[in-house]
């Protein structure tokens, strides 16, 4: 990593649109969630409820802050009614920085203007992007006197990329207070450009559902002993079996109602003959499966679960036999699958004198409808701010924070309201990430639209 490079010369702070200014304060506060201890240093997210608050005031003089276990943080805007009350969340938390950045991770270096420009740090795609959007559209239409529809709640979990439990706090928070949502809004999805072969346009991909995530432990026990004396099957022999036995054989390859729709809203914006195979995705989903399936990497997980061994641990010494291996498999559970599916397909494939156990658990979230008010809703939002991009809804391939709320919710989206490239996206847990200025400020009319539009 090399040393922060200062902002362009001649930009001044009070130069920046508010959202930048407050994107850039958020990002220089290393909330870092590592494992163990699965939380942020203490200390820390105190310091960014009080960057919160410095930029936001009239965001924290309006609404009701209730503050959760590990730092999380709720925010009650009331509105008109309470009748179908909005959640939109984002999370606090962000990944440790990670090699190879040339910038300062928590320097919020800005590369050009206030109005052009890029702003460089960890969390501005993921996440702190949005929570500064949010804020954002909700300071701005405070300061126009507006008052929303629908009651609005922010949610702003602290220990999302540990899997932890605040957002589930949330939930129960909301529960206690007779708290039905009738829309929640997490990331998930971009406007993202090159996600689809052949297709040129921008796609604004609208979570409706996202994968069920297990960990699974692998295990084989053997006799041991030195090196020198060595017996044929031993357990590193039997583990390298499994773990390329499941290479092998991966759950088999479906296409499901949402990618079809996908294929169905994209068909006449791809070139052909892309656009006619994704014409035709309904009525031949066994093909299409298979040749998703060929292609690997992201079009493969669109139509199975994914398994990939991760971690390997065996000997502790070079001349140690190991009396003990394993290995560590995570699971992406499509749709339609269960996490009793996968560990009885593992089972299946591993054989015996493998043991096979469950570290963590979590199933697929149900379905959030696409032919519907609230749907049409983040519809015209994409069409008015990103007037070139197709809205179509997918399967968000990681997980959310949003999962927790399908518990209290039939209608959780998963939607960051910015436009990135596929290289701005390999950049979400990598180095340099980056959010240009002109995105960041999209987000945050999309986000003031979406209130402003919310149904009586």
């Amino acid at each position: 990593m090399s040393s922060a490079a200062p902002s362009t010369p001649g930009v001044h702070e009070t130069d920046e649109p508010a959202a930048l200014a407050a994107l850039r304060a958020l990002v220089r506060v290393p909330t870092v969630s590592r494992r163990p201890p699965d939380r942020i240093e203490d200390g820390v997210l105190a310091r960014l409820h009080a960057v919160l608050a410095e930029h936001f005031p009239l965001l924290h003089a309006a609404a009701e802050v209730i503050g959760l276990d590990d730092g999380a943080l709720l925010l009650h805007w009331r509105g008109r009614s309470a009748a179908r009350p909005v959640v939109l969340m984002a999370h606090l938390d962000v990944v440790p920085p990670g090699e190879h950045w040339t910038r300062d991770p928590f320097g919020a270096e800005l590369l050009g203007g206030p109005q052009d420009g890029t702003v460089y740090g960890r969390g501005v795609l993921d996440d702190k992007g949005s929570v500064a959007a949010i804020c954002s559209a909700v300071e701005e239409l405070l300061a126009a006197g507006h008052e929303p529809a629908q009651d609005v709640w922010l949610s702003f979990g602290s220990n999302e990329e540990v899997s932890g439990t605040a957002a589930a706090a949330a939930v129960v928070e909301l529960r206690r207070r007779g708290v039905e949502p009738w829309m929640v809004l997490d990331e998930g999805g971009a406007v993202a450009g090159g996600t689809f072969p052949g297709v040129d346009v921008p796609v604004a991909v609208i979570g409706v559902a996202e994968k069920g995530t297990t960990s699974l432990r692998l295990v084989a026990s053997g006799g041991g002993g030195h090196a020198s004396t060595p017996s044929r099957g031993g357990a590193t022999a039997r583990l390298a079996k499994a773990v390329l036995a499941l290479e092998r054989h991966p759950l088999p390859a479906r296409l499901g109602d949402v990618t079809v729709e996908t294929f169905r809203r994209l068909a006449p914006h791809a070139r052909q003959p892309v656009g006619a195979l994704m014409a035709r995705a309904g009525s031949a989903r066994p093909a299409v499966a298979r040749a998703l399936a060929a292609l690997g990497g992201e079009p493969a997980a669109l139509v199975r679960t994914t398994m990939v061994t991760t971690t390997l641990s065996g000997s502790p010494a070079l001349n140690v036999v190991a009396s003990e291996a394993t290995a560590g498999v995570n699971a992406r559970i499509a749709p339609g699958e269960s996490v009793a599916d996968v560990v009885a397909h593992v089972r299946s494939v591993v054989g015996k004198g493998i043991d096979v156990e469950v570290v963590e658990s979590g199933e697929p979230s149900p379905l959030s409808p696409w032919e519907d008010e609230a749907f049409a809703l983040l519809e015209r939002g994409v069409a008015e701010v990103f007037p070139d991009a197709v809205t179509t809804p997918y399967v968000v391939l990681a997980a959310t924070d949003g999962r927790f709320l399908a518990e209290i919710c039939p209608r959780v989206y998963r939607f960051a309201p910015f436009r990135m490239s596929k290289a701005q996206r390999a950049t979400i847990h990598g180095p340099d990430e980056h959010l240009h200025v002109p995105d960041l400020l999209d987000g945050v009319r999309f986000y003031r639209r979406l209130l402003e539009e919310l149904p009586a």
